[in-house]
């Protein structure tokens, strides 16, 4: 069992956590590899095993170093070292032979294939060498985020730069060093964010620093080289140990993505290796949470690969199922979100007027594809802001015309009006004629103008004849249809049944049956928060859905990771959860996806909301 590690924030795989040492390390680290091998430090390599006559030996100095040291320090224990493209059998071998225990906290060499031990750190062997390889990297670092307990903290050794750092965390590291930041002053290297230079190509020095303040490029050049290296080296550090703060913060607001966009540009490696990361969907999504404090910004092509907006459009084209309306009316985005709280679609809302309840509207937009009027509130519908030129590139055009097509091709509409122009009525003309259907066009030139919208009221008008519909039933389409987004297709008609009704004014939905209230709907996310009586819904169909088994305990509060003796995989961070035990049930936002719960050791896994005693 992992005892010294415990991970207490998240943002994707990137993650803040705590080393509880001898003193209290807070992750990400910047380690400093000078004292590695002192006892006084809180991380310390027993070193290769090259360096002993025998294991004996070896045996001999970790258990002289524990005593030394304490329990309260982690050690590295005594490994083989060989390079990453050694042969994977001679590599298990070694390693089969030469396995080491120590009390207190531990870290070993993680070799691919080797059953995995409860240590509190492993480390990735040759990381160093993994540099402008980005798929070698990345394919190590997945395979030990998964095959590691969660509560395990993840080493890269001899591979972090300032320009680096951020997406080296994003990806899921937790513990880097400072090697190259040394190795770099000593060949006169200043390291930045933004690259490195060497010192006699600089005219100035392009930093502030304590070390940087005192002297110049010039200044430094005069210098004898070990005076130098010292300041360059110092500088180098600091920067390193900014931009670890720097992305603590990210994580914290849940906007390490957005900074990585733009500091992957720096070096085409970095670049590439946030490409191939995108690639590698089930391992980015299932630690994305559901939704994030702030905005999602989507300022470039990379945006529309990341694992929020590829999720949502997979949701939908997955587990939605729309209105019982034969009318689908199609809608251009608008800068404001929600939509409908915009100008623009006020106007429409007034122009369909009394017979918009038998229209189902659907939002074309970049980068999400299409959004369904139900789901306009549920994160990241009402939550991104992306850049507005009125040019849609190839990519973009491309992308948001699929998610039309699988969509037109798995429901199916008598009718289909478009009151759009521009891109939005290109890709409306690309998919028409690819799929063979009719699309009705009511924008004159302007989607706002009197006659648009005139000839828009008048063509539904015209559609909608003859139809009834209730304003509760439009409720309800909603209610389940962000019921199955959440909870999977089929959801819906569990939470919200046909004897059920509808309370509270849009966007503050709730759903009873009888007295009881079963789901609320949440307009900061546009999620449902269940009760005790949706759970047992739930519960009652027999379906695993978000649920989290316990042990024979009532929990209070906050629900820990040992507690939990099983969990629904396809949970994730900040979804609603159902949680069940002999003694009580309860509901709750997890703080960790469903597999992390069932593999750590430590941590809140989930807060709990309310709890209800089984009798």
């Amino acid at each position: 069992m992992t005892q010294y590690f415990e991970v207490e924030q998240r943002d994707g795989a990137a993650r803040i956590g705590k080393l509880m040492l001898k003193e209290t390390i807070r992750t990400p680290y910047i380690l400093d590899t000078r004292s590695l091998g002192s006892s006084e430090s809180p991380i310390i390599d027993s070193g290769s095993l090259w360096k002993y006559a025998d294991r004996e030996e070896a045996e001999k100095k970790l258990t002289e170093l524990r005593e030394r040291a304490g329990d309260d320090a982690l050690i590295i224990l005594p490994h083989q070292d060989l390079t990453p493209d050694a042969p994977r059998d001679l590599a298990m071998k070694l390693a089969e032979s030469s396995e080491f225990t120590s009390t207190g906290a531990t870290g070993t060499i993680y070799i691919p294939g080797q059953e995995v031990k409860e240590h509190d750190l492993y480390v990735m062997e040759g990381a160093g060498c993994f540099e402008n390889n980005a798929r070698t990297f990345l394919n190590t670092l997945i395979g030990m985020r998964d095959t590691v307990a969660s509560d395990t903290a993840i080493y890269a050794p001899n591979i972090c730069t300032p320009e680096n750092l951020a997406l080296l965390v994003y990806l899921g590291v937790d513990v880097l060093d400072n090697t190259r930041a040394i190795i770099a002053a000593h060949n006169d290297i200043f390291l930045t964010t933004a690259g490195q230079f060497y010192l006699d190509s600089l005219s100035e020095l392009p930093c502030r620093c304590s070390a940087c303040s005192s002297t110049s490029a010039s200044d430094l050049m005069k210098m004898d080289k070990k005076s130098r290296a010292k300041i360059v080296e110092q500088h180098n550090i600091d920067t390193m140990e900014a931009e670890a703060a720097l992305v603590r913060e990210k994580i914290r607001k849940g906007m390490l993505r957005e900074y990585i966009e733009g500091q992957c540009r720096v070096h085409p490696w970095l670049t590439a290796l946030m490409r191939l990361a995108d690639a590698e969907y089930e391992y980015m999504e299932s630690k994305a949470p559901i939704a994030r404090k702030g905005a999602l910004i989507a300022t470039c092509g990379e945006s529309q690969n990341r694992v929020e907006i590829v999720r949502f459009a997979k949701r939908i084209q997955e587990r939605y199922t729309p209105p019982e309306t034969d009318i689908l009316l199609l809608l251009p985005c608008s800068a404001k979100k929600p939509y409908s709280t915009s100008n623009s679609h006020w106007k429409f809302i007034n122009a369909l007027g009394k017979n918009r309840k038998f229209v189902h509207e659907v939002i074309i937009t970049s980068p999400l594809g299409i959004v369904p009027r139900e789901l306009e509130l549920t994160y990241p519908a009402a939550h991104y802001d992306t850049t507005v030129t009125g040019y849609w590139d190839a990519e973009e055009r491309e992308w948001v015309a699929s998610c039309l097509e699988n969509y037109l091709l798995q429901h199916r509409y008598t009718s289909i009006v478009a009151h759009v122009e521009d891109a939005y009525r290109q890709i409306c003309e690309m998919v028409a004629e690819k799929l063979g259907i009719d699309i009705i066009y009511t924008s004159l030139g302007n989607v706002t103008s009197q006659e648009s919208l005139k000839k828009l009221s008048t063509t539904i008008s015209e559609l909608a004849t003859g139809r009834k519909r209730s304003h509760m039933q439009t409720q309800k389409d909603l209610m389940k249809a962000v019921a199955d987004y959440q909870f999977g297709k089929g959801s819906g008609q569990i939470l919200v049944p046909e004897d059920s009704t509808i309370k509270g004014p849009f966007p503050k939905h709730q759903v009873f049956v009888g007295k009881k209230q079963l789901i609320t709907l949440i307009p900061q996310y546009g999620t449902l928060a269940i009760t005790i009586d949706g759970a047992r819904a739930i519960m009652e169909q027999d379906r695993g859905n978000h649920i989290v088994e316990i042990d024979d305990f009532v929990p209070r509060g906050s629900l820990l990771a040992p507690g939990i003796t099983d969990a629904d995989p396809s949970i994730r961070p900040n979804d609603e959860v159902l949680i069940r035990g002999k003694k009580a049930i309860a509901v709750g936002r997890a703080n960790m996806n469903g597999d992390e719960m069932r593999r750590s050791h430590r941590g809140v896994a989930i807060d709990l909301r309310h709890v209800k005693k089984i009798e």
